[in-house]
């Protein structure tokens, strides 16, 4: 996603018992059920659509109604079928095709599906590729994370070969590498947000930069508050303020 118009103030504080607004009636694959969710966007009315891992599919969750999800792509179990997917990890929604924009990881692929009812399969936009995280900014450019080649490429709808906006240079812990990039966030001016796994950071990578820069994190894996631990989702606001998910130690 593109950075919304939010800003979270520095002194801001959290609700330490938070709602929930999708699964948590234990693991499974029922409809009000998870297996290891993993990315999700947030629909400007609030719906939510969520990468459901181990149960190879898309589940989508309308606010308010925090009953039973709807399966809106995959669930067909496991396998590289236009119909299946295998391990998905990240998503979006694309509101100018009103399509799920899906990071179909075990497949290696990046697949488009239609949000509108009927749709049965979904199509290829970018293969061999061992995606992780996927964003779009509001250019609709795609951004995709690459785990196996340590880099993010951006992609305009239908290129598949892309252009180089971060790592690329093998995988490793210099300010010019990644090592296992995952999820995404994009500002308005194209600047890249990596979540960089392994070396326990989050890194910046200005529009047209040979080098990212270290935002968060990058004192090595640990719980101090300048570590951090294998950070995940990352959302950043409109005066750059960041907020992080990491794997507890």
């Amino acid at each position: 996603m593109f950075s919304l118009l939010v800003h979270i103030p520095a002194n801001a504080t959290w609700k330490q018992n938070g709602v929930t607004i999708a699964g948590g009636n234990e693991k499974g694959n029922a409809i009000n059920q998870l297996n290891w969710p993993l990315g999700l966007f947030v629909d400007d009315d609030q719906t939510v659509v969520i990468a459901d891992f181990w149960n190879h599919r898309i589940m989508q969750w309308k606010n308010g109604d925090t009953t039973n999800g709807q399966v809106v792509a995959g669930g067909k179990g496991e396998g590289n079928g236009l119909h299946q997917l295998n391990g998905p990890t990240d998503l979006l929604i694309d509101k100018e095709t009103d399509s799920l924009i899906i990071c179909d990881r075990a497949n290696r692929r990046v697949v488009r599906w239609s949000r509108r009812s009927g749709t049965t399969q979904g199509e290829i936009l970018i293969d061999n590729i061992y995606c992780f995280g996927v964003a779009m900014d509001d250019q609709r450019n795609l951004y995709v994370s690459d785990v196996a080649k340590h880099e993010v490429r951006r992609y305009q709808l239908g290129e598949k070969n892309g252009t180089l906006v971060a790592g690329g240079n093998g995988q490793g812990d210099g300010l010019n590498q990644l090592n296992d990039p995952r999820y995404l966030f994009v500002d308005r001016q194209q600047n890249v947000y990596v979540s960089d796994n392994n070396n326990h950071h989050v890194m910046k990578w200005n529009k047209g930069a040979k080098e990212g820069i270290v935002v968060a994190g990058g004192q090595g894996r640990g719980n101090a508050l300048t570590q951090l631990s294998h950070p995940n989702g990352i959302f950043v606001d409109t005066l750059g303020t960041l907020v992080t998910i990491e794997r507890k130690i």
